[in-house]
């Protein structure tokens, strides 16, 4: 949030998320959003807050990552907060302000937005309070970005072959590259993977598909196989023209971009071409 003066800040409300969604109701029915802005949360509540879940049931999950319950309090205006450093609680309204530059997970520059306004009308701090603030660009952000969606390309890839492992690289900011490991039963099983992965989250910008014996937490591994394994004539899969991230500074002016899609998992059938010698 980008602090305007002592009781407003501005908000990046991205559109289609759940706090968008709700302040458009809000409005269209001529109120305002009534809003709490936790600082300094269980860790369990900072990954549910960032989780794809349904609206509203980010505390339900972040009381099951807790055992099954978890403590709230009620703020002057009704919204539930869980445990927390500081609290401040207040309204979101129609007004809109210039909103950035931010530095977003790629540690470039978001454009600057007009974006709504937060009022905050009341703040509770426990004694000697411990204020928890984000590095953007940080590792930490990246993990809060991305980590969430590891389970969302998990389901998808499973409806369309057997998955092992998903994991958004932190070179790829957290966000946009997707290392996914298979274990294919027919040939065009990686691709219907990488086929997926873009459905699951498109944000994504490349995906990688590998085998059972690469590691895909090892990039030296990953690139190996991208090394002896793939022939770009034939496993290399390029998707112009469509949606990707907004942060991403290579996309167009009408918001779209390329993908691509790497096969680099070995030939059925010719698994001894590329056996690996031990030593």
């Amino acid at each position: 949030m980008q602090v305007l003066d002592d009781h407003r800040v501005a908000a990046r409300l991205v559109e289609g998320r759940h706090t968008h969604v709700m302040l458009g109701k809000a409005l269209a029915k001529g109120e305002k959003l009534p809003i709490a802005v936790t600082i300094g949360t269980h860790p369990a509540v900072t990954f549910a807050s960032c989780t794809r879940v349904p609206v509203g049931k980010e505390l339900g999950f972040a009381a099951e990552l807790l055992g099954g319950e978890i403590a709230v309090r009620q703020c002057s205006n009704g919204v539930l907060v869980p445990d927390a450093e500081i609290v401040l609680e207040g309204f979101i309204g129609s007004e809109l302000t210039a909103e950035g530059p931010f530095v977003d997970i790629t540690g470039t520059y978001d454009p600057v937005r007009q974006q709504p306004i937060i009022e905050f009308t009341g703040m509770h701090l426990k004694p000697d309070f411990i204020y928890h603030g984000i590095l953007p660009g940080g590792d930490e952000h990246k993990i809060l970005m991305g980590a969430p969606y590891e389970p969302k390309i998990y389901r998808a890839v499973a409806g369309v072959t057997e998955v092992k492992n998903v994991l958004l690289t932190k070179g790829g900011c957290g966000y946009l590259h997707a290392v996914i490991q298979i274990k294919k039963s027919t040939q065009g099983d990686a691709k219907n993977a990488i086929m997926a992965a873009f459905a699951a989250h498109t944000s994504l910008k490349h995906v990688v598909v590998i085998d059972e014996d690469i590691d895909p937490c090892d990039p030296l591994e990953v690139e190996y196989a991208m090394a002896t394994r793939v022939r770009g004539d034939r496993d290399i899969m390029v998707i112009t023209g469509v949606r990707g991230s907004s942060l991403d500074p290579c996309q167009l002016d009408d918001g779209t971009n390329v993908k691509v899609g790497v096969d680099a998992t070995m030939v059925l059938g010719h698994e001894k071409d590329f056996l690996r010698a031990t030593w």
